[in-house]
């Protein structure tokens, strides 16, 4: 039901014509850069999911937002999707993996993704605030996210495809875990181009993931991807 008449209803005021109502595009609301929401850009893109972008350009603009009462807890990032207006990083990234179909199976995929990702998460964190800390902490902060990266998380990651050698961390099939994996990846080679020069399974995994249709497409130039912070959007 929408605005109070059914799709049935619709059709018998059209003269019974089949009418199809088509829901729109996602809309995410956040500023023209990385931070919390490219995951979420990320995660819709592997989806093969257009979306829109309102970008967040002034703090009047934020707090319009706030004002309007469209922001649960007064922060964003926020996506208008089907009726709702999400916020919660998690919520909205988990929302997005159950639509489309990339959360797994059942529930024990659910909990293999669950963690996979917040290992990520964890990593991506360090590196994200990276470009905000002052000059002369980044060599101290580039240590540990190399550390951290190729002592903490990474052996998991290349333990996991090593154990049950399938092409994709959870089910043998392309979930949110491998979408978000390879973000990492590429974030931490950023920081340290050959950071996987010991992980050769998950060399072998960034190629296979990166070569996937959509996220093909998204990797290249003029997508909705993100480039890293600049010295104007750290400003």
């Amino acid at each position: 039901m929408r605005g109070g008449i059914t799709v049935a209803e619709l059709a018998g005021l059209t003269g019974n014509k089949k009418t199809e109502i088509m829901p729109g595009k996602p809309k995410l609301h956040y500023a023209n850069g990385r931070g919390k929401m490219e995951s979420i850009r990320w995660l819709l893109a592997a989806a093969g999911v257009e979306f829109e972008e309102q970008f967040i350009e002034t703090k009047e603009d934020l707090e319009k937002l706030r004002s309007d009462g469209l922001l649960l807890f007064q922060q964003v990032p926020m996506v208008e999707i089907d009726g709702m207006k999400m916020v919660q990083t998690r919520a909205i990234l988990s929302y997005l993996a159950a639509k489309y179909n990339l959360y797994g199976k059942d529930l024990k995929e659910r909990a293999l993704i669950d963690m996979y990702v917040e290992g990520t998460t964890d990593l991506m964190g360090i590196i994200m605030y990276l470009p905000f800390q002052p000059p002369e902490a980044k060599e101290k902060n580039l240590a540990l996210i190399t550390d951290k990266a190729t002592t903490r998380y990474f052996p998991v990651y290349e333990k996991v495809l090593k154990d049950h050698g399938q092409d994709y961390l959870v089910g043998n099939h392309f979930t949110w875990a491998d979408v978000h994996l390879l973000e990492a990846i590429l974030m931490a080679e950023e920081c340290k181009s050959d950071i996987l020069s010991k992980f050769p399974l998950l060399q072998a995994f960034k190629g296979r993931i990166s070569n996937i249709p959509t996220i093909k497409k998204f990797l290249q130039p003029g997508s909705q991807r993100k480039p890293p912070p600049d010295e104007k959007y750290i400003a």
